[in-house]
Parts: C-alpha cells; structure tokens; sequence
C-alpha cells in the first residue's frame, strides 16, 4: 500500500489523483488532518486515515500496513523538524519499508528562512533512520506566481526582487504525475532527484510573455526587497507572509531555482508545460 499525506493539500491531492489512473483505491491510503475534507477520496475508495504531523501515536497507526510513505513536508512558519521526525519514526515504528520525502529544489547554497534549514535536517534524518529513502527535491510551481506577482495580468509592469535570477518553473499537476511514477516503479531507494521544468525563465521572459498574449507593452523590474514587502503589507498580507515571499525572489536572484534537470520529462514521457502555454491557461482563460 502507499500513503500519501497532506493529501487534502495541492500536491498531495493530486498525487493521488495520478496513482488513482494506474493503481487500484484499495492500494492507496490518504493521511489527513480533517476526514470531512477527504469525502471525494473517500468516494472513490481511498483509504482515508486521520492523524496529525503532531500526533506520534496516530502517525503510527496511520502508517500501519503501509509499505511506501510519501511524506508531503509541512508548511513554512512551523516547527518542521519536529513534525518530519515524528513523521520518519512512526514510519520506522509501523513498519513502513520506503520513505519518499518532498524537499526543496536546491541549486546554489542560497538560504532560504523557513525552508532550507528544516530541509537539511529532515533530509539527514531520514538517513539516518535506516528507511529506504527518496528525497524529492521539487522546483517552483508555476502556480506559485500567482503570489509572485498577482493573479490578474499586471496592467503595464511587474515589480519583484528576483534581479535577472531565473526559475525553472514546473506545473504542480506534471510534479504530481511524476512523483506518482516513481511511487509505483522501482530502482528509487536510496535516490535522490530534483524535479524541475525542462527551461528556466527569468521575470522579463514572464513580463514579455504576458505582453505578447495582452497585445500591450508589460515590462518587469527588478525592486528592492523592502518596498515589494511594504506594497504586500499595504495590499494586505502579514508582514512575515510578504518578507517570505521577497525572499523567494532572493532564491531566485542567487540561482537556487534556476537548474534544469530532465527528471519530470522522461517520467513524463514529454516535455513539461513550457511558460507561455501556462500563462495563456492560468491568465488568459477561454
């Protein structure tokens, strides 16, 4: 059986909605935090167990039974550590025999607050744990630029702090249909792989893409970290939330999102959704 969790959240729901196209529900269970938000998988006979990053003993009897985990890593401005360790020893407790863990795509030395560090660790322990393991490294979501820079098209100009620094950008559904390949094939234990678009894009491809589908000029430049956080404070985002995302156009700026690697293609089979096809469906729908 493979499990999956956070599997109410983005990635992990639509992981499973991958494995559901090739492996019976009866073989795919879904750790949640809340079953009322599961009644779909539910429906469709996944197995659904309830238990919390925080909760040890449900950890361990979610897990039971279960022979591949994928644990989707908790979210920025919690204590991660703690919860991917609980995470990687219930595993262990329970019996679980291969562990898949989502990182971060990590191209430079770059540090990025709140992610980098629990990263790091959660990466080492889980070595150590004696689990078979997989570690995940995934690039940016193209989906994640609606944070970026907004979710409508920007009238003439988009301002952010990632300097000429580029992103290789990948659809969170392509990043869901590989991770779902490596789930149910073999020859992954002990492996490492960083999941990424096949092209990376700086903000004045995304500004010119943006102007070629508008039919009017949109240009990008570059803007010092404090007046992009003080704009998202104004537009109302906490303060902690907008130094966040600044610092992604930090990571940005200094190449940690800029490699390239041909994993999701070949799991593919095809080249991932290259920008402007994914501009023209995210901001310019029929």
């Amino acid at each position: 059986m493979i499990l999956v969790t956070g599997a109410t959240g983005g990635l992990g729901h639509e992981t499973i909605n991958c494995l559901l196209a090739t492996t019976p529900a009866a073989e795919i269970a879904a750790l949640v935090r809340d079953v009322r938000k599961a009644t779909d998988l539910a429906a469709r006979g996944v197995n659904v167990r309830p238990a919390d990053y925080f909760n040890y003993a449900a950890l361990v009897h979610a897990f039971r039974g279960v022979e591949k985990v994928l644990l989707v890593s908790a979210v920025a401005f919690t204590d991660r550590v703690r919860q991917h360790r609980n995470v990687i020893d219930a595993a262990k407790e329970a019996g679980v025999k291969h562990l898949f863990y989502t990182s971060i795509q990590r191209d430079t030395d770059f540090v990025l607050p709140e992610v980098t560090d629990s990263d790091l660790a959660t990466e080492a322990y889980l070595k150590a744990s004696g689990l078979v393991y997989t570690i995940l490294r995934n690039g940016y979501y193209f989906e994640g630029l609606a944070y970026l820079i907004g979710r409508e098209v920007p009238e003439a100009e988009i301002r952010f702090p990632a300097g000429e620094g580029q992103i290789a950008f990948v659809k969170r559904t392509e990043l869901a249909a590989a991770t779902a390949t490596l789930l149910t094939s073999e020859g992954h234990g002990n492996q490492e792989y960083t999941l990424t678009g096949s092209v990376a894009y700086s903000f004045h491809e995304v500004a010119r893409e943006l102007a070629a589908l508008a039919g009017r000029p949109i240009t990008y430049r570059s803007s010092e970290p404090a007046p992009y956080i003080a704009q998202q404070v104004a537009a109302g985002l906490p303060e902690p939330v907008a130094n966040f995302f600044a610092q992604w156009g930090a990571a940005a700026e200094h190449g940690m999102l800029a490699g390239t690697h041909d994993t999701v293609a070949r799991l593919l089979g095809r080249q991932p959704t290259a920008l402007r096809e994914y501009l023209k469906a995210a901001y310019f729908p029929v």
